[in-house]
Parts: structure tokens; C-alpha cells; sequence
């Protein structure tokens, strides 16, 4: 099957906006564990880099057509988690 050209344009800028939300929540979760780890006490950056990693999830679920479920926890809480029972581990 063939596609005409607007479809390749289309489809090659869709990838490349999953391909930068991807980037953008990749970086946001570094950002987030690389605080985490060595400010653990320094609420206010956590806060405002969890908030900017949600966000780059839930549009990095909306680009691939994921539902929002209302149960789930956002993205920031489990890196969180993590975080802490990695520094535990490490004591």
C-alpha cells in the first residue's frame, strides 16, 4: 500500500512529536532522580520537576492514543518510590 505524500509528511511528524515527548519525559525523569538522589530534602524542585514529568507523560499517552485511567498513579509518585528504596538499599 502506497501512501500519497501529505500521509508520509503526516506520519514522519508524528513520530517525530512521539519521538520528542519521549525525549522530553526521559529528561524530565533524570532531572527528577538525579534531585531525588543527591537533595532528597529539597521538596520545591521535586515538586515542580514531578509536575513537569506528569505532564510529559500524559502527553507522551495521549500521542499514542493511551487512555488517562483515573486509578493509575501519576509518574512522579512511583519514580519517587523508587528513589527512596534505591537510597535505602544504598545505607
Amino acid at each position: 500500500m502506497r501512501n500519497s505524500r501529505s500521509e508520509y509528511a503526516k506520519m514522519v511528524a508524528a513520530q517525530h512529536e512521539v519521538a520528542q515527548a519521549e525525549a522530553d519525559y526521559q529528561r524530565f525523569r533524570a532531572a527528577y532522580l538525579e534531585i531525588a538522589k543527591n537533595e532528597p530534602g529539597h521538596e520545591v524542585a521535586l515538586a515542580m520537576i514531578g509536575a513537569d514529568m506528569d505532564r510529559a507523560h500524559a502527553r507522551l499517552q495521549t500521542l499514542m492514543g493511551l487512555p488517562r485511567l483515573p486509578f493509575t498513579h501519576e509518574p512522579s509518585t512511583v519514580v519517587r518510590r523508587e528513589a527512596q528504596r534505591a537510597s535505602e538499599e544504598n545505607s
